[in-house]
């Protein structure tokens, strides 16, 4: 799992730069949905935004998420290689 929290990361500046290691590169996105409910996706990330960044489904080409980069500070979402 990559947990950029665990490096002392804190900023969105410092998430999106550690991410655009992993661009259009395969990673898996654990979404949590509350209450022990979970979404997984296998992705590419396509872009980074200032505040955002966009992902491309890799089965699907046609299906595309966005998540912030305040997602993965309050551990809304995690991402693993």
């Amino acid at each position: 799992m990559l947990d950029i929290l665990d490096k002392g990361v804190c900023t969105t500046k410092e998430v999106k730069k550690i991410l655009s290691y992993y661009l259009n590169k395969p990673i898996t996105i654990k979404y949590n949905l509350g209450r022990n409910k979970f979404e997984i996706y296998q992705v590419v990330i396509t872009n980074l935004y200032n505040y955002i960044f966009i992902t491309e489904n890799i089965d699907n080409k046609n299906v595309k998420k966005s998540f912030s980069y305040a997602d993965i500070i309050t551990k809304t979402i995690k991402i693993y290689e």
